[in-house]
């Protein structure tokens, strides 16, 4: 039997690594637009109280790794080995592919750990994997897997942190424990440009709600994390939710991040700092489910993802 090797690409966001790498992050992440001093100081101080840096790379470093050895566990016709680059810090991505094409590999699954497709954020990291190609002049087989947030087992992990958060609450709360899901705001005008990510979270939103048995009364979807700019976010506003959640007199709140798959800045402090304080100052207790990390069914999930991603590339959305 002949061994098909395939590079997987695992692909995330980035961030700072240190208090110092804050303002060069936010100028890579703006663009190369100056960021105002104001904004970076109170970015650094964000930084400051989840530790002085951002976990994300170790946490998808490890999900990577973990990855890798799931996918190479299962034998087959299949040699995998996974690479991680970075949208906007180090390493990027295409740094990421520079060792892909160093090492040898023509065929690379490409893969970001956001399981929702928008132009804005899964676009983007399909543009930097060309724009890499492009630069370093190579001819790999590269296809990508642009969203997953439905698969099953991604469903059943979320499900899973669910169940485990509302064990956290006294035993005669949890039937009245109230879940808001939640994932990154993005500028509405995508919405109106018929960009699917709106679709796709209310979908895992819904499914999970489901898989956990939490009546459609008891949760409902809210965006977090909006930009800084003038433009009209997606909606509505955590903040806001968790606000009127207490005047309609609930005193329990659950988070579930579904846009999210690992601890950063947006779960560690906009939602463990930021939200809770907010619910606090409003008499709610907030508890929200653990990042998904490298959580065995997680990785399951990925493992799955990726090899029918391989049998079927059309169905997954793949782009040679």
């Amino acid at each position: 039997m002949t061994t098909r090797e395939i590079a997987v690409l695992v692909m995330a966001y980035g961030g700072p690594l240190s208090l110092d790498d804050v303002e060069p992050y936010l100028l890579d992440v703006r663009g190369g637009r100056h960021t105002p001093k104001e904004l970076v100081e109170e970015v650094r101080h964000r930084y400051a109280l989840i530790g002085g840096r951002s976990p994300l790379l170790d946490i998808t470093t490890a999900q990577a790794r973990a990855l890798e050895e799931r996918l190479n566990a299962e034998g087959g016709p299949y040699r995998f080995r996974a690479y991680v680059g970075m949208r906007h810090w180090h390493p990027y991505i295409r740094e990421a592919v520079a060792r892909i094409v160093a090492d040898g590999w023509r065929e690379v699954v490409a893969i970001a750990m956001a399981p929702h497709y928008s132009r804005m954020s899964i676009g983007a990291y399909i543009r930097a994997v060309e724009e890499a190609l492009a630069e370093l002049g190579a001819q790999l087989g590269v296809t990508y897997v642009r969203h997953w947030g439905n698969h099953p087992l991604f469903v059943q992990a979320v499900a899973e942190k669910v169940r485990a958060a509302l064990a956290r609450f006294p035993e005669g709360a949890r039937e009245h424990v109230f879940l808001l899901f939640t994932a990154h705001s993005l500028p509405a005008a995508i919405v109106e440009q018929g960009d699917p990510y709106e679709a796709q979270l209310l979908e895992s939103a819904r499914l999970v709600a489901e898989a956990a048995h939490i009546p459609p009364e008891r949760w409902r979807f809210c965006y977090q994390s909006a930009g800084a700019s003038n433009a009209k976010w997606l909606g509505p506003d955590i903040g806001d939710v968790i606000e009127e959640l207490a005047g309609a007199g609930h005193t329990n709140v659950l988070v579930v991040p579904v846009g999210f798959v690992a601890d950063h800045v947006e779960i560690l402090y906009d939602i463990d700092i930021e939200a809770r304080q907010v619910a606090e100052a409003h008499g709610i207790r907030l508890e929200r489910t653990e990042s998904l990390n490298t959580s065995p069914l997680f990785i399951e999930a990925l493992a799955d993802i990726v090899r029918s991603h391989l049998e079927t590339p059309s169905h997954a959305g793949a782009r040679a």
